[in-house]
């Protein structure tokens, strides 16, 4: 958390500089628009921390491990692929969500392929926006040739995580 901090002060300080030596209007009307996004983005924020916390007291650790955990190999991709599909909202929901599974003890496959499917295939985006303005037809054909992507990347993400785990130890 402290790096992220860290960087987006600096970038603040250089961006604040820069808008201020352009023009001093700028940092107030941009104070002001930040504020305003703020007050708009927090009540999803709150939401969605509290269901990740939700999901991390709801569902026991072990169901968590069986299906989506280390040994859940094609069937924990697949989930993690159906789930990033199904789940509806946006980053401040998703990434919370993925914290708590990988905090309650799923594998990094399925993170990354929950993760992936939400990318790439999120229902609520394609039935809001892609049908509406390219049309069933051309939605239907990326979707289907994207579909197989998510548990590929979960794959590559899991052995990865192997590779680089082995590696720092020794």
């Amino acid at each position: 958390m402290l790096p992220a901090f860290i960087v987006m002060t600096i970038l603040s300080v250089i961006l604040g500089t820069y808008a201020y030596k352009k023009d001093p209007t700028l940092l107030l009307e941009s104070a002001r628009s930040g504020g305003f996004l703020f007050i708009k983005l927090l009540p999803i924020m709150i939401l969605a921390m509290f269901l990740a916390g939700l999901m991390e007291n709801i569902f026991p650790r072990d169901a968590i491990a069986r299906y989506v955990g280390r040994e859940s190999g094609w069937t924990g991709l697949l989930i993690g692929t159906v789930m990033g599909i199904l789940t509806p909202g946006g980053p401040f929901v998703q990434f919370p969500i993925v914290a708590s599974l990988f905090r309650a003890g799923a594998d990094i496959g399925p993170v990354v392929a929950y993760l992936s499917a939400w990318s790439l295939l999120g229902l609520n985006r394609v039935i809001a926006l892609e049908v509406p303005l390219l049309g069933i037809h051309v939605v239907g054909i990326r979707f289907l040739s994207s579909l197989v992507f998510p548990p590929i990347i979960g794959l590559i993400a899991r052995w990865l995580w192997l590779v680089l785990r082995f590696s720092l130890k020794t």
